[in-house]
């Protein structure tokens, strides 16, 4: 199995901050794409989260308030399918250190590679949206390539 894994520091007091930016409908939108459904505040949850060239959808499947957030995929691209999403979220200083870990692919493929970069410029959108109060979520994303 293979993992994509980052570390991003936020500059914040409150890890319910954070916590609600991956936990509710709003804060979702506000950082990864506008176009998402649900609630993910409740184990069982499922959220829908639609991008131009597709979307997934992800069960809550672990959650300990405000300090992690674990989703399974359950529908979505085929690579997708099976993976997790965790999400530990602690506090250093003046800062919400949160450790990213998209787990379980069956191998790294080059569209892990491409789902590894916009990962990196969604956590720098969800620190924007905490830090200045506006995140650049999908479509306001930047785009990579024909993969989005």
């Amino acid at each position: 199995m293979a993992n994509i894994l980052h570390r991003i520091g936020i500059k914040s007091s409150s890890l319910d901050d954070v916590y609600r930016a991956l936990t509710t409908r709003d804060g979702l939108a506000g950082w990864w794409t506008e176009d998402t459904e649900g609630e993910g505040n409740q184990v069982g949850d499922i959220i829908k989260f639609r991008f131009g060239a597709g979307g997934f959808d992800m069960k809550v499947s672990e959650l300990k308030s405000p300090a992690h957030v674990t989703w399974e995929v359950v529908a979505g691209h085929e690579e997708w399918i099976g993976t997790r999403i965790n999400w530990e979220l602690k506090q250093e200083g003046d800062y919400i250190i949160v450790l990213f870990k998209h787990l379980d692919w069956r191998e790294p493929v080059e569209f892990m590679h491409h789902c590894s970069t916009k990962w990196a410029l969604f956590l720098m959108s969800l620190k924007s949206l905490i830090e200045q109060g506006k995140g650049a979520p999908n479509p306001y994303d930047v785009k990579i390539d024909n993969w989005n």
